[in-house]
């Protein structure tokens, strides 16, 4: 029976490489369309709660996750032996960057040494992880190759970037559109095939580096505006009486050619923190600066570093010190409603604060039980109305759902506000300091 036959009839078995925020959603998607599913990982923790059914991604639907479990179509492992059952596996293995922010693919390179061992004839190797240009080409296919077999002609290749939004309610892995990018034609049919078995919309590139290339251009895209405003919202600080989020809301009302973004403490996640330099490091191997990309990085980054002076300018008009003052931060995850924490802006800007010296600092969130600060443990505190009048400052960093601005403007002394998060709070306006306000 060929792939595409197996494909059609769902008797193909899919396998999962990494099941974090892009591989158990895929896993849990592909059980539901009646794929059995092979998940592996090696985090035991991570493998102990699948069978154990208990999720830890919370945009999976919990209904489904414990229904493929109790119908056996998903089946989770430690052991990379066994991908040999699968017909189809996709890799989504992280991909951070280095502290010198150059990019480490180690586990995409582990993943595929493992998939090589097991590689036979007709089987489908799809990379979701988001990499550099060439990485497939490059990297993974000589590895899968050592087996012997020959890509495009013994096996399949391909690269279909992931597009996972933490968090999002309307745009999940069943209903977003992916792009499939083969090593050969018949590489992105199957692939292509087996991708439409999951969502709707499918679109094919030429190559895997066009569809590499693609998911970078994605978020450096997000990078770039975003950075745009958070500098001119610390122009429209230092000008004062220009409100930065007055300008964007006026500026979105042209119909053509604008997309507005927003300011705020800094960019966290996965991909937008990262994608940037996965792009710069690779230009600079054909002697290509990237500057206006790295420019952009480095102006988010900046961000907690502004926030910290925020701070430390609204504490300098107490009677107390730093050491002294007790500062509560709203929210620590790296958006609205989720528990995502992977590069948060806020953990940042805990770690600048405990560095200048501020010891009275307890956090609130409502998706995050605990954090770790150069090696402390901090735990969330409750968020209550004589905690918020001890504070002599109050940080919104995460713009959570949850949070009732009202009932937290009322009690704060000070406000220093990051996300525009207390824009309908009508009364008390004169303790409040949003970023990019030009108070």
């Amino acid at each position: 029976m060929t792939l595409t036959k197996k494909i059609r009839d769902k008797n193909a078995i899919i396998g999962v490489i990494g099941l974090g925020y892009v591989g158990l959603p895929l896993a849990v998607e592909f059980a539901l369309k009646g794929f059995k599913t092979i998940g592996i990982d090696i985090d035991k923790t991570k493998i102990n709660s699948i069978q154990n059914k208990k999720n830890y991604i919370s945009d999976v639907d919990i209904k489904a996750f414990r229904s493929v479990l109790n119908q056996r179509m998903l089946s989770v492992s430690t052991e990379h032996e066994q991908i040999k059952f699968a017909d189809i596996i996709f890799i989504c293995v992280p991909t951070p960057f280095t502290d010198n922010k150059d990019p480490d693919i180690s586990f995409i390179i582990a993943a595929t040494k493992e998939v090589s061992k097991q590689l036979r004839k007709d089987q489908l190797i799809i990379l979701k992880s988001t990499t550099f240009p060439s990485t497939t080409e490059r990297y993974v296919l000589p590895i899968l190759e050592e087996s012997g077999l020959k890509a495009g002609k013994d096996f399949h290749l391909a690269f279909s970037p992931e597009r996972i939004d933490p968090g999002n309610k309307v745009w999940n892995t069943s209903n977003t559109p992916i792009v499939v990018g083969g090593l050969t034609k018949k590489c992105t049919q199957i692939a292509s095939l087996i991708s439409r078995q999951i969502v709707e919309k499918v679109i094919t590139v030429s190559s895997p580096k066009v569809a590499e290339m693609e998911k970078l251009l994605e978020n450096i895209f997000r990078s770039v505006n975003i950075a745009l405003v958070n500098e001119l919202a610390q122009l429209c600080d230092r000008i004062g009486g220009i409100n930065i989020w007055e300008v964007i809301n006026a500026a979105a009302t042209k119909p053509f050619g604008y997309m507005p973004f927003y300011p705020g403490p800094g960019i966290g996640g996965h991909c937008i923190h990262i994608d940037p330099y996965y792009l710069s490091w690779y230009a600079r191997s054909y002697d290509f600066h990237t500057n206006f990309i790295e420019l952009a990085a480095e102006t988010n980054e900046s961000m907690p570093f502004y926030v910290r002076e925020m701070i430390l300018r609204e504490i300098s008009k107490l009677t107390k010190s730093a050491k002294d003052a007790n500062i509560l931060i709203l929210g620590v995850s790296f958006k609205k409603d989720v528990d995502d924490i992977r590069h948060s802006p806020a953990l940042k800007i805990v770690e600048l604060l405990v560095a200048e010296g501020v010891n009275n600092l307890i956090y609130h969130d409502p998706y995050v039980s605990k954090i770790s600060i150069n090696g402390n443990i901090l735990k969330s505190s409750a968020l209550t109305k004589e905690r918020i009048k001890k504070a002599d400052c109050v940080l919104i960093t995460t713009d959570h759902s949850d949070f009732d601005y009202e009932f937290i403007v009322k009690h704060a002394k000070r406000i220093i506000d990051t996300r525009n998060a207390t824009k309908y709070v009508s009364s008390n306006r004169d303790k409040i300091v949003v970023i990019g306000d030009g108070k």
